[in-house]
């Protein structure tokens, strides 16, 4: 309801989340199974909604809200990966055409760990006006582990945990950003 009071238009911007999240694996034409769905995580879980959420809160668009899409909607965009290198075999003879099929499975594996890699760097740009906000590398100890499996396993369940470990970086980079944005 804030977002009609500050931008009516930003319920535009809702609409078009909830088509991308219905489309991403529906509809005739799942762009999730074109190659597409790595550009719309990024899109909408990292700039959307982190530069929504700032807009709606303070009425403009601050720097560190355009780093912050891309600390988070990388990691995002790595979860994808990890599922979609699992796949990759399946979804081949399925025919969905995945980022990671489109790729192949070496590039996706280096696409993942280059997610982590402008993740943190992003981590950085941001701690150059918010000097708190590096709080965030304290995370990068717990990047080793999802990004050496994807990198060099191809079991499923190794995956799953690279997976879910991704899953776990990413929530505890976005507490250590936020918490050093407020210390800012």
């Amino acid at each position: 309801m804030v977002s009609v009071v500050v931008e009516p238009l930003l319920l535009l911007v809702g609409v078009a989340a909830i088509a991308a999240a219905v489309l991403y694996t529906g509809g005739p034409k799942p762009y999730g199974y074109f190659g597409l769905g790595e550009v719309m995580v990024l899109t909408f879980f990292g700039f959307v909604a982190t530069v929504g959420s700032a807009y709606v809160q303070v009425e403009r668009v601050p720097s560190a809200a355009w780093w912050g899409s891309l600390v988070v909607g990388l990691l995002a965009c790595a979860i994808l990966l990890a599922n979609n290198v699992r796949d990759v075999a399946t979804d081949t003879v399925s025919g969905k055409r995945t980022l990671a099929v489109r790729l192949g499975a070496r590039a996706a594996r280096r696409l993942f760990a280059a997610c982590y890699v402008g993740s943190f760097a992003a981590v950085v740009a941001m701690g150059l006006s918010q000097p708190w906000a590096l709080l965030g590398l304290a995370a990068l100890p717990l990047a080793a582990q999802p990004v050496r499996t994807v990198m060099t396993r191809t079991d499923p369940p190794a995956l799953i945990s690279a997976l879910v470990t991704t899953s776990k970086v990413e929530i505890v980079i976005a507490v250590l950003v936020s918490a050093g944005l407020c210390l800012s």
